[in-house]
């Protein structure tokens, strides 16, 4: 009883937190370009996390080191890059909305690659949350014909990541320390992100830049809260719930951001009112198998 209500509080906390992320990428973009906030996102969330988790790593085991850096070049390093690049051609509310196919995915990968079972209601749950998904989709092309949608193939190839992501954790490192598991993950990919984020110049020419020092205000409230702090809080639900419960926050985080977005000019209509009804049905259904195991 106690993780049913837990669980329901983190997926609240994570839509709140996760949902304004898209907006700040957008703004980070402003100043910066792709490369640049997906590596200083990962940079700065490393310097917070080693501060706070380096002592945890001791807790972690040898055998468990490998599904840490799958983990985290996976779920950590590769999204960043892929969401930023994204939303230079799509709309930060459209970026959350495609976010929303990984319970899907989390589905596809858990039953194919890592033999983990769904029921059909559990199965029925995600497909619901796709089709509200791709109503959304729809009406947001409709009012922005303009976009590039190709750029939407990176949030897709993100959300597979995700879908592994929390399947391993699950899988293989449900019983570890949640902190150490994110702080290991950065620990795997922060150098590479340091190397990239000093190739694109950014410490040669922020100092000189006014936007490029806003921008990185926007990436920096958005590594510690949304990043970090977020990422210890997922591991953590996805350790008290199902990977598809777990997964399930990115159904309800579109809402934020939706309302992010019209408050920066971006269009929103009554369909997608509608197909967030329909989202939120598929996030209950999902979550029934979970419910009655627990």
């Amino acid at each position: 009883m106690q993780n049913d209500r837990i669980k329901w509080l983190y997926l609240l906390i994570l839509s709140l937190i996760w949902g304004s992320s898209f907006i700040l990428i957008k703004k980070g973009l402003v100043g910066l370009t792709a490369y640049q906030v997906g590596a200083l996102r990962i940079v700065l969330t490393s310097i917070f996390l080693f501060s706070v988790g380096f002592k945890t790593l001791k807790t972690v085991n040898r055998t468990e080191w490998k599904w840490i850096a799958i983990s985290g070049f996976i779920g950590s390093f590769f999204p960043p890059f892929f969401f930023a690049m994204a939303q230079n051609h799509i709309d930060s509310a459209v970026a959350s909305i495609l976010n929303s196919l990984t319970p899907l995915s989390t589905v596809v990968v858990g039953v194919i690659f890592l033999g983990m079972k769904n029921t059909r209601l559990q199965i029925l749950g995600v497909f619901v949350g796709l089709i509200g998904t791709v109503m959304l989709l729809m009406a947001g092309a409709d009012l922005n014909p303009n976009q590039d949608y190709w750029f939407s193939i990176l949030i897709i190839i993100s959300t597979i990541g995700y879908a592994f992501n929390v399947n391993i954790i699950k899988k293989y490192l449900s019983k570890t320390n949640v902190l150490a598991i994110t702080t290991g993950n950065f620990l795997w990919i922060v150098f590479p992100a340091l190397v990239l984020l000093i190739w694109t110049g950014f410490f040669e020419t922020i100092s000189e830049s006014r936007e490029m020092q806003i921008a990185s205000l926007y990436i920096l409230i958005l590594s510690l809260i949304g990043t970090a702090v977020a990422k210890v809080l997922f591991n953590r639900l996805v350790q008290v719930a199902s990977p598809v419960f777990a997964s399930s926050v990115t159904y309800t985080m579109p809402l934020v951001a939706v309302g992010w977005g019209i408050l920066d000019g971006e269009s929103f209509g009554f369909t997608q009112i509608v197909a967030a009804g329909v989202i939120l049905c598929g996030v209950y259904l999902a979550n029934k198998r979970a419910k009655l195991k627990e």
